[in-house]
């Protein structure tokens, strides 16, 4: 007991934690590009929500990144390393997908511009596979809640420049300015590659397409039990289903309450930025002494309390107040739920099999985000804002109830049992 406050602090401020910090936001600026930034550029060139909401699709290689990720786990690139190179190939591939797309008008290049969207969702997700296996071998397993909880709010943050810094600099400036200076962010992403130490093990690599593909598969299984381990996969689709449903359009949301690129960039993303800075510090410290188990019981209702906010911003309509509220609520819900799940996909995953079992995890948490959310559009224009934002809190609900089998209240498995 006399260690805990040193414990605390030892698990806060560390180069770990800075690591969590840039990596979590080269991961999200990507995402965050394709889900709010594009969508606000195309429906300024009046693309129809349908069409929108359609484009969600491109997002797939998120929700299948589990079939490449053995790939990327089996072979070495010849330079920086089995982790750092591919991490380095995706970011400055990505930054050079991002800035293509000042070169396009949405009006004469749709198709173009899907295709590129196509290509940054790929090495976006394969980022992502890197990163997530990085920051698992790199954060021992009581850092494992602080440490996503600074991954995740940095993810989180990482939406404030496509949502807005570039729609700030898209109403004053032409929307391939905007383009350009979201993409040169990535150079965050590329400096961490380039100074961090190699987190795995030359003796850890698979050494056969078996070990790589099959293996990780099968310990997962053997250890949880088919039941359970199917169990575990539904609730990592379900958990987030409201959010993801609720965030899907929500840029095309703010424009049709009457506000401008320059006031959601401002007021929303502000308020969005002072909510996740809010939830890192309350959400990572909180995980330290609630555990993994509590903490996916209370992040999960105010995730769901915070739809209510978008509910409310649907019936109040064109209101500065209730924008800034309703984006702030969101981004604290949100992120709040995205820690604890992250921590829990984290904690389930057996070392040996990091970067694949973790993908699968993540992939099938993006289900909701990718497949589920591309009807978003038609469901709008079906039944109207309010009416949709209800039923994103009421498909909230059956990934809460999953807790008393998931994890229960008094229950808290150490990892180290677990994964070992």
């Amino acid at each position: 007991m006399n260690e805990q406050p040193k414990s605390l602090r030892q698990a806060i401020l560390n180069k770990r934690m800075l690591v969590c910090i840039t990596t979590g936001f080269s991961s999200g600026l990507p995402l965050y590009l394709l889900i709010q930034f594009i969508p606000a550029w195309l429906r300024s060139f009046e693309v129809d929500l349908s069409t929108i909401g359609l484009i969600n699709l491109v997002l797939f290689p998120y929700t299948w990144k589990f079939v490449w990720s053995p790939v990327m786990d089996r072979f070495v690139l010849p330079f920086l390393g089995r982790r750092r190179g591919w991490m380095l190939v995706t970011q400055v591939g990505l930054m050079v997908l991002m800035a293509s797309l000042a070169l396009l008008d949405p009006t004469h290049d749709l198709s173009t511009i899907i295709m590129i969207v196509s290509a940054i969702a790929f090495l976006s997700a394969s980022q992502d596979i890197v990163i997530d296996a990085v920051r698992r071998e790199l954060l021992p397993d009581e850092e494992l809640g602080v440490g996503n909880g600074f991954a995740v709010q940095a993810y989180r943050i990482s939406s404030f420049v496509p949502g807005s810094l570039g729609l700030i600099l898209a109403g004053f400036f032409p929307w391939s300015v905007a383009h350009l200076v979201i993409s040169s962010f990535m150079l965050l992403g590329v400096v961490t590659t380039l100074v961090i130490n190699e987190t795995s093990k030359a003796n850890e690599r698979p050494l056969t397409i078996r070990a790589a593909v099959i293996d990780p598969f099968n310990e997962f299984f053997a250890r949880q039990g088919w039941q359970q381990a199917l169990l575990i996969l539904l609730f990592i689709i379900l958990y987030k289903l409201g959010d993801s449903m609720a965030t899907a359009l929500e840029t095309p949301f703010f424009l049709d309450m009457g506000f401008s690129t320059v006031e959601i960039g401002s007021i929303a993303k502000v308020s969005k930025t002072i909510g996740a800075t809010l939830g890192m510090v309350i959400g990572g410290v909180a995980m330290i002494k609630l555990g993994i188990n509590r903490s996916l019981w209370i992040f999960g209702f105010v995730q769901i309390a915070s739809i209510l906010g978008y509910v409310a911003l649907s019936m109040v309509g064109y209101n500065h107040l209730m924008l800034a509220f309703a984006s702030g609520f969101e981004y604290l819900g949100v992120g709040l739920g995205s820690i604890a799940l992250i921590a829990f996909m984290a904690r389930s995953t057996n070392r040996h099999f990091t970067a694949t079992q973790y993908a699968l995890f993540s992939s099938i948490a993006a289900i909701p985000r990718t497949f589920v959310s591309a009807t978003t559009g038609y469901i709008i224009e079906a039944v109207g804002y309010t009416q949709f934002f209800m039923w994103c809190f009421v498909l909230a609900v059956p990934g809460m109830l999953m807790l008393v089998k998931i994890a229960p209240w008094n229950s808290a498995k150490a990892s180290s049992q677990e994964n070992d």
